[in-house]
């Protein structure tokens, strides 16, 4: 059971992350609901992001073709 506690809390934290990531770029709270972490029986740990818009799809891809530089 710790195993799967241990796979859930980092497909949580990693579905967090995307989403605040998104949330940065302007993506909408209901796209970000699409987003759900998930373990699978053999105690994977994935984010499953559903079905997403084709325009948030585009805003994904351009912005890691140009990622953010530090200052």
């Amino acid at each position: 059971m710790q195993t799967w506690r241990d796979a859930w809390g980092r497909a949580d934290d990693a579905s967090e992350s995307i989403r605040a990531a998104l949330a940065a770029l302007g993506v909408s709270e209901s796209v970000l609901r699409c987003l759900r972490p998930t373990v699978t029986n053999s105690g994977g740990s994935y984010v499953d992001f559903g079905k997403l818009p084709a325009d948030v799809v585009e805003l994904i891809a351009e912005a890691l073709r140009h990622p953010a530089t530090s200052a």
